[in-house]
């Protein structure tokens, strides 16, 4: 990877791949950046006692998925009030539909790092997402404590939308040359491996 550009990378998966876990190993790897997860954003958003915050807490919580243009607003508000001129960007879930991945090349367009940003798309299996999330990863006070999207059937449909929204939207994308596609069913430290191993050449 050259040092003259600063190199923007954005992970996209399926429900499961840990394009989050795999967005903070980057974050270690290169600590001037900044990190935006929308995930985060709406987890934050849900806390505010607004009436689009509890309208989020409230979907949310039932598993199901908030209309699509927040969350461009909210990242793109994120992007514009923090980032600094120096630092490159790390994000994960997002862009999950066409749209959103047009909006967001203009919005990097105008920011002059469209060129700059590589889309890292970390693909699993159905079955090994269902092996993955139906374990029910979160744990309180040593209790496992199961989300609304570790419902099997909830699974499954996030698959869904995963492929009949996302899907279009990283096939645009790799069109224009700035999509790496990585073996997610790894462990973690090789799929973090083979993320240098391709970036470093951009």
């Amino acid at each position: 990877m050259k040092d003259s550009k600063i190199l923007n990378f954005i992970l996209i998966g399926p429900p499961g791949s840990g394009k989050g876990t795999q967005a903070k190993l980057l974050l270690k790897k290169f600590p001037n950046s900044f990190y935006v997860s929308t995930g985060q954003l709406f987890r934050k958003l849900s806390g505010e006692k607004t009436d689009v915050g509890e309208r989020v807490k409230h979907v949310v919580e039932s598993g199901g998925l908030p209309f699509d243009d927040l969350a461009t607003t909210l990242w793109m508000n994120e992007i514009a009030f923090n980032l600094k001129k120096n630092q490159r960007i790390i994000a994960d879930g997002f862009p999950r539909r066409l749209q959103e991945a047009k909006d967001l090349d203009a919005f990097l367009k105008f920011l002059e790092r469209k060129e700059n940003t590589y889309f890292l798309l970390i693909h699993i299996s159905e079955k090994e997402a269902f092996k993955r999330l139906s374990k029910g990863r979160v744990f309180k006070k040593g209790e496992r404590v199961k989300r609304a999207d570790d419902d099997p059937e909830d699974i499954k449909r996030r698959f869904r939308i995963y492929r009949k929204r996302t899907i279009p939207a990283m096939d645009y994308i790799k069109k224009q040359g700035r999509l790496i596609e990585i073996n997610g069913e790894q462990s973690i430290e090789n799929v973090f491996k083979d993320i240098l191993k391709a970036i470093k050449s951009k």
